[in-house]
């Protein structure tokens, strides 16, 4: 049994449903043909019993009205032939159990022995191999009493039983034959899917990430199987470049100023150690790159953080014009020289479902690059409506605005329009990558339209917390 059960779990998965399915409508077929074989053979033989049955009372209702005696029994012998049928026997025994009359169609008298009877008897009895039906009815008229004894061969109802069973094994074997073919091919079709997801992860194994499952059906498990399966390599795929491409990009930004406080450390060791100008100038740039170091991993931090962000499930309605009035007071606190417009009333009573903590960090982001490009006309308007079931939070700047070229790449990491300018105001090319993406994270999005030389309006959209 052991190496059976251990012969069957080396098996693949296909053969093992082949083989279940088989052995299931193996068992359905045993079952329905053996329910069907008991229920033909008894249906049978209760037709035979009740003919016979009928047969003896016909006899007993003729002895009744022809008021037959003892001495003329012989001479009802045609009736008792009319009645008889093929391969049957019909007794008449007289109250000691002696037969008077005998009727036999091809059944031998000396097969069952003459047997008195009390009340209505049947039996079955075998001679040798000839399976027999004895029926016993007793007979008491004013003139006879005795016992009518009907013998009936069922050698034709086995004949049919055993014609029916060979049937039945035939059918099972052609039924077992089909369902390993069945179970073959539903196999096959069931599996495909999965087979090609195997193959598709052995190419991605040796080709790369590219590789996606081919869809056929997608409406069924499988197909949505291979569908999530596709989705997932996507986000994987789109991962891993994203880290290659941050990777790439942290490395170059980080090189700069490396690279100069190394050339500043260099040019003291030589010998700037000794000029006070040098001295005070190295340490200066030193700091300053150093500022600038720190920056760019913090937002790299930041940045990490909003790409990682995932809803908790935990609800937060924070009115929209108390955080926007939050962030623009602070801002006109720092930034004195500046005129901030704002233009909120349209959006009374709005709330989002975004924490206030990060609500007002994408704000900061707008807003300081709205301060940063700003340096001539120092106007910034900050609005906020309700927009169908969406809020909108607007910061429009009258700055030098964005090349139409360089729009639909400023989400991107250390992505600068004007990189010259950018590095001379601090700024580490992130600040919108984590605006973007702490937005998509919480259901919204951010959209930029510019006018280089007019102007840029920063549109932050987040749904509409109803009741």
């Amino acid at each position: 049994m052991s190496r059976l059960r251990n012969g069957l779990s080396r098996l693949s998965i296909r053969w093992k449903m082949t083989l279940w399915a088989a052995a299931l409508m193996c068992i359905l077929f045993i079952a329905y043909n053996a329910i069907q074989y008991i229920v033909i053979n008894n249906w049978m033989f209760a037709q035979t019993e009740s003919a016979a049955l009928k047969s003896a009372e016909e006899i007993s209702s003729y002895f009744e009205i022809e008021q037959v005696k003892e001495s003329s029994v012989r001479s009802i012998r045609p009736f008792i032939e009319s009645l008889n049928s093929r391969n049957q026997m019909i007794r008449i025994l007289d109250r000691h159990g002696t037969p008077v009359l005998t009727v036999s169609d091809n059944l031998p008298e000396d097969w069952i022995t003459p047997r008195q009877a009390y009340s209505t008897t049947s039996v079955t009895a075998w001679h040798g191999d000839d399976h027999l039906l004895v029926i016993r009815r007793p007979v008491g008229t004013a003139s006879f009493t005795g016992t009518i004894e009907i013998v009936n061969n069922l050698e034709n109802s086995d004949k049919l039983s055993r014609m029916l069973l060979a049937v039945m094994l035939a059918g099972f074997l052609g039924a077992f034959l089909l369902s390993g073919l069945g179970g073959i091919f539903l196999s096959r079709k069931l599996l495909g899917s999965i087979r090609e997801l195997t193959v598709t992860m052995n190419n991605i194994k040796r080709k790369g990430l590219q590789e996606r499952v081919a869809v056929s059906n997608g409406k069924d498990e499988l197909g949505n199987l291979a569908n999530v399966f596709n989705e997932l390599m996507n986000q994987l795929e789109q991962a891993f470049h994203n880290q290659q491409q941050f990777v790439a990009d942290a490395s170059h930004e980080l090189r700069t100023p490396i690279s100069i406080i190394e050339g500043h450390i260099s040019l003291l060791n030589r010998w700037g150690k000794n000029n006070p100008d040098i001295l005070e100038e190295s340490l200066q740039v030193s700091v300053q790159e150093l500022g600038r170091l720190k920056n760019i991993v913090n937002d790299l931090l930041e940045l990490t953080r909003a790409e990682a962000l995932r809803s908790d499930g935990e609800f937060s309605a924070t009115p929209v014009i108390d955080t926007v009035n939050y962030a623009v007071q602070n801002f006109e606190l720092l930034y004195p020289e500046f005129v901030f417009q704002r233009r909120l009333d349209p959006a009374a009573g709005a709330k989002v479902n975004m924490k206030h903590h990060l609500l007002e960090q994408v704000l900061l982001i707008v807003l300081d690059n709205a301060v940063k490009y700003s340096a001539e006309r120092k106007e910034i308007t900050v609005s906020a409506a309700v927009i169908g079931g969406s809020v909108g939070i607007s910061v429009s700047d009258r700055g030098i605005g964005i090349p139409d070229e360089d729009l639909p790449h400023v989400f991107q990491r250390f992505y600068r329009a004007d990189k010259s300018r950018s590095r001379a105001q601090g700024g580490t090319g992130l600040g919108l990558a984590i605006a973007e993406r702490l937005m998509r994270a919480h259901g919204g999005a951010i959209t930029i339209a510019s006018e280089p030389g007019e102007g840029t309006t920063v549109t932050l959209h987040l749904p509409l917390l109803t009741n």
